[in-house]
């Protein structure tokens, strides 16, 4: 028998999906490059969609996930907003607390380590 492996991709939803690991790369990426044009273009995303995605997702939390600024002497840029950052931090750590889970189960139902 091949090496089983499993896949577990996190969402959440309200109404509709607010948050995944798409939006998760994307803030961390922000908040690396503090600008959302430069975190577009580092995933090959369009401005127009990343934009899109955090204004739905923000309107659903009902807090901003980022603060930008426009340009002026030193450019303009963006950065996390603290609750921005707690929700990205908190959907990092529930996501490795599922998949440490995950494995555990994993291991004790199918007798495999996962990859």
């Amino acid at each position: 028998m091949d090496k089983l492996r499993y896949s577990i991709t996190l969402r959440l939803y309200g109404e509709e999906k607010i948050f995944g690991p798409g939006i998760a790369e994307l803030l961390e990426r922000v908040d690396q490059l503090h600008s959302l044009r430069k975190a577009t273009m580092s995933m090959g995303m369009a401005y127009s969609k990343a934009w899109s995605i955090i204004k739905t997702a923000e309107q659903s939390l009902s807090f901003p996930l980022l603060i930008s600024t426009t340009g002026g002497r030193g450019g303009g840029g963006a950065e996390l907003s603290e609750q921005g950052r707690r929700f990205l931090n908190a959907y990092r750590a529930f996501e490795r607390t599922v998949h440490d889970y995950a494995d555990e189960i994993f291991e004790e139902m199918f007798g495999q380590e996962s990859d």
